[in-house]
């Protein structure tokens, strides 16, 4: 592979904009407006979800830059509990606990500048920029350059300050990474802020990975520059109502794989990271528990009589109808799910031909066919282990193709069901595969059976979803999960 040679940072081109994002447009207003009521309902938990976000961003952040290592245990106590350096053993990381508390503590400052600019509506400038990088670099005092003989040495970090030298790097199979001179550090950057500034209309979560991305290019500091990308793209998202996200430690070579794929003009892959990353913090937060306990504010009386006016109270009758709209959108996309499998599970079938006599078969469940609790438990564990809850208290539905040879037979699930523990009108989508033996190719009771996932990702729609918008998407999600099931399936053949 060849050496990286910097150029000069791009606007957004038409096809970067047309990155499949259209799936996330209406779960931003969805969330939006679930947002004001979980504000009224759930104030405390909602505050406290986005605290323990914020840690473990504040968290993450560092182990990507290899500034750290942090065991998970470690990190769920800190992201739980808060940065306290009695919750931090010696075995439990690679530097002084002292020294990892006051970096956490820095990246955790930093996220609460971006959250009181965007309260404040202050302006991305170059000042803010260096007060961010300030701020993240504050107990770091030195990084590694090399000199002009290919010698490494430790430097002065500037704080605040954009480079006075060279920071290329050069990986280890020897190929160097050139990022842009000093000397054209400045004009970069106000190319990245003027262009910034004309995307406000554009979807958040692409501009977000633009900056990201083009930031990188420049990597205008010394040191630090992944730290501040990574601050940025929050300022961006809370600026369009959203939520940080985070860039989790397991997902760093996929990240950084999505960043060289940027560097040859590819921006989608790593727009799909973070569309992936902000979905799934949505989901979580509207998964939060409701407040258990009635306002100390009032009387027992009138907060009866509060609750009777808002559950019973005509408005609030049309915003539930409206909400309940994506169950629309659900049976539309169980249709469309429906006809897939026929025609995917009729070409298994035919290819098994070769080998005995299967039999393949494609039925739909749910609330409109009086079969909504199938599959339930699955469902429910699932989401649970996402940090998510399944509201099985709405509409659930389902469709279910399999495919039998003599004893081994595969049932394929797509489960459309609600997700927060209030009405959102927002559904995910979810695959799940089960493959049963037999003793026999007569025997109708299996004697052992394997259910796992096969969507690695949910697919997420709101009541203001158009099914015929997302058709194809659905439909490459609908394809990458059966082939994990049929992929299964073919192993035990």
């Amino acid at each position: 592979m060849s050496d990286y040679t910097w150029k000069p940072i791009e606007p957004l081109s038409a096809s970067e904009q047309s990155a499949e994002l259209a799936a996330m447009r209406p779960l931003y207003e969805t969330w939006r407006a679930s947002k004001e009521r979980l504000q009224e309902s759930s104030e405390a938990q909602l505050a406290d979800f986005n605290k323990r976000l914020i840690r473990r961003l504040s968290v993450e952040t560092g182990i990507l830059e290899r500034l750290y290592d942090l065991d998970r245990g470690t990190t769920e106590a800190l992201v739980a509990n808060g940065f306290i350096e009695d919750l931090i053993s010696h075995s439990s990381t690679n530097v002084e606990p002292a020294r990892l508390i006051d970096i956490l503590r820095d990246q955790e400052a930093a996220v609460q500048l971006v959250i009181d600019c965007v309260a404040k509506n202050r302006d991305l400038t170059k000042g803010l920029i260096h007060e961010l990088h300030s701020i993240l670099t504050r107990h770091q005092y030195t990084t590694t350059a090399v000199d002009q003989f290919g010698n490494r040495l430790e430097i002065p970090l500037l704080k605040g300050k954009f480079k006075e030298q060279a920071n290329n790097p050069k990986r280890p199979d020897g190929v160097m990474h050139e990022y842009c001179p000093p000397i054209h550090v400045d004009a970069e950057m106000d190319n990245l802020l003027r262009w910034a500034q004309e995307y406000r209309d554009v979807d958040p979560v692409l501009v977000a990975a633009w900056v990201h991305h083009r930031f990188a290019q420049i990597h205008p500091y010394q040191d630090g520059n992944g730290r501040v990308a990574r601050a940025l793209t929050t300022l961006i998202l809370l600026r369009a109502d959203l939520l940080p996200l985070v860039v989790d430690r397991d997902l760093r070579t996929e990240y950084i794989n999505a960043l060289e794929l940027a560097d040859q003009s590819q921006l989608s892959a790593l727009a799909e990271i973070f569309a992936r990353l902000e979905r799934n913090a949505i989901l979580q937060a509207l998964s939060v528990d409701a407040d258990a306990q009635i306002s100390h504010q009032k009387s027992l009386t009138s907060a009866v009589i509060g609750s009777l006016a808002e559950k019973f109270g005509k408005r609030r009758i049309q915003k539930l109808a409206e909400l309940r709209r994506v169950n629309d959108v659900a049976l539309d996309l169980r249709r469309l799910a429906h006809e897939q499998l026929e025609k995917s599970l009729e070409e298994v079938r035919q290819t098994l031909r070769e080998v005995g006599t299967p039999t393949a078969h494609v039925h739909n469940g749910g609330s409109d066919l009086r079969s909504a609790h199938w599959y339930k438990f699955e469902v429910a564990q699932s989401a649970r282990e996402a940090g998510k809850f399944a509201n099985f208290s709405e509409d659930h539905y389902f469709v279910k193709g399999s495919v039998r040879l003599n004893t081994e037979r595969m049932s394929f699930v797509v489960s459309f069901h609600h997700v927060g523990r209030e009405l959102t009108g927002i559904m995910e989508a979810t695959a799940f595969t089960k493959l049963e033996s037999y003793e026999d190719a007569e025997e109708r009771e299996s004697v052992s059976e394997r259910f796992s996932l096969c969507s690695v990702e949910p697919f997420v729609f709101t009541h203001q979803t158009k099914a015929k918008e997302v058709e194809d998407a659905f439909g490459k999600w609908i394809d990458a999960a059966l082939a994990i099931a049929v992929k299964e399936y073919g192993d035990r053949l």
